[in-house]
């Protein structure tokens, strides 16, 4: 859908659900991702303003071949709302579903909110550890989410866009070998892994800051469609090793120490922090990947300023695995091979 004709469904969606005027609309940066926003202005509120969530034909590459396309925002947002998360308030749709009017809950961050108050690191990254367990310990209803997981297939996947794109040059076929064998093996520790309800990308970037809200509650998840079944520690993963906002070692142990005996299946540690380190190998691994693909293959050069925070946890990360499993060594070696962006 042409952007001007986006425009005119979204006046009339706000008309026909609200029935409000549109003053004015202002589209928002592009992410990584296909899907744009809008801030709308409205006549008459309040809500004074409201986010257009504006879905667009969904890039297939996103996702392992024959994997089901990504589900809509509803019912899970709904579903989240009733079990006392904080998600975006829903104000209505369009007759196809193409267009979600959402609360508006400003423009910054924890990402923003992080780096400019770094003295607030602390309580807000405990809140969100603290959601983590309650997401994790939402009911399984029957929703998409609950049949979607982190599977040996989303391995694969990861694996593969990771030698593709992940090195910075050409992957030699011995290196593919190390590739997809180290995370087939993450794989299978994932497998004998719990499996709780997860948003999938619980980044800084998707967790916007409240204003004027309570302490304890200043944070509302967005970009939860995703969710699906995952270990206990992988939005842990997304969020304490974030390439957005690179905590330092101190705050990530006492972020981990303090959630893992709240989560409903409060792992053993070493268990525990065992899968963290796997899981962050094939997150950081992906997100490399994407990074490098995003400025190679779509001149969108943003997000190569957080290659080196991805370097580095990836390089922590793989060490760890080796020193406790020699069958990591050479994956280890690799990632320790990959030069940053000069």
């Amino acid at each position: 859908m042409a952007e001007s004709d986006t425009e005119s469904t979204v006046r009339a969606t706000v008309k026909a659900t609200l029935d409000r005027r549109v003053r004015s609309m202002e589209w928002l940066p592009k992410q990584l991702g296909l899907r744009r926003f809008a801030r709308v202005l409205i006549e008459d509120g309040p809500p004074d303003s409201l986010i257009a969530r504006c879905e667009t034909e969904e890039d297939p590459a996103g996702r392992p071949a024959g994997a089901a396309a990504e589900p809509p925002l509803e019912p899970i947002r709904a579903l989240l709302e009733a079990a006392g998360l904080p998600v975006p308030t829903f104000y209505g749709a369009d007759a196809r579903g193409e267009i979600q009017l959402l609360e508006d809950l400003g423009d910054e961050s924890l990402r923003e909110r992080a780096t400019q108050h770094p003295d607030e690191t602390r309580p807000l990254y405990t809140e969100a550890c603290n959601w983590i367990a309650r997401l994790q310990a939402v009911e399984p209803a029957p929703i998409a989410a609950f049949d979607r997981r982190l599977d040996a297939e989303w391995f694969r996947y990861k694996a593969d866009l990771f030698a593709r794109h992940g090195l910075t040059r050409p992957c030699r076929p011995d290196e593919r070998a190390v590739i997809q064998t180290s995370f087939d093996r993450i794989a299978a520790v994932a497998a004998a892994a719990p499996l709780r309800l997860s948003h999938r990308d619980y980044q800084s970037a998707n967790l916007m800051v409240r204003s004027g809200a309570a302490p304890g509650k200043r944070l509302v998840m967005i970009d939860l469609q995703g969710a699906f079944l995952a270990p206990p520690e992988y939005d842990l993963v997304c969020l304490l090793r974030d390439s957005y906002v690179e905590l330092d070692e101190t705050e990530l142990t006492h972020q981990l120490a303090q959630i893992r005996p709240q989560l409903p299946d409060a792992p053993e540690e070493e268990i525990f922090q065992r899968r963290f380190d796997l899981l962050t190998l094939s997150r950081k691994c992906k997100d490399l990947a994407r990074f490098c693909y995003a400025a190679r293959e779509r001149g969108d050069t943003r997000y190569l300023e957080f290659v080196p925070t991805t370097l580095r946890a990836l390089r922590r990360a793989s060490r760890r695995a080796a020193d406790r499993e020699p069958a990591f060594e050479a994956f280890a070696d690799l990632i320790a091979g990959i030069p940053e962006p000069s």
